[in-house]
């Protein structure tokens, strides 16, 4: 079995994105080293609970967030898979400031085909 978090106002035609837990809490760790002590924790908190928790972030909090994600991305000292997970996550939560609506976290769990 394998957890995801499907994730609101993505890039797929449902408007969704998918990502498995453990490559964004590998986000949240990089994000530690790429982003000041000062400014990772709203973003590091909600990758550290990434498929514990499901999250309905409001419009403001989607904003900051999206914020903090480009800056991780842009960031020369992210690998590039991280890279694109915080750009896609970053789009995602400012469209869903810009809606204005609550930006969803959702899990889910897959089993395999083995």
């Amino acid at each position: 079995m394998s957890t995801h978090v499907v994730v609101s106002h993505g890039s797929d035609f449902f408007g969704q994105d998918q990502f498995p837990v453990r490559q964004l809490r590998e986000l949240g760790q990089y994000v530690r080293g790429v982003l000041p002590a000062a400014d990772h924790p709203p973003l590091t908190e909600l990758l550290d609970d990434a498929g514990d928790t499901e999250h309905a972030i409001d419009s403001d909090r989607a904003a900051l967030l999206a914020i903090l994600l480009r800056r991780a991305a842009a960031s020369r000292r992210l690998k590039k898979a991280y890279a694109e997970t915080a750009a896609r996550l970053g789009i995602a939560a400012a469209t869903a400031a810009a809606a204005p609506e609550p930006w969803t976290w959702t899990t889910t769990t897959e089993r395999s085909n083995q």
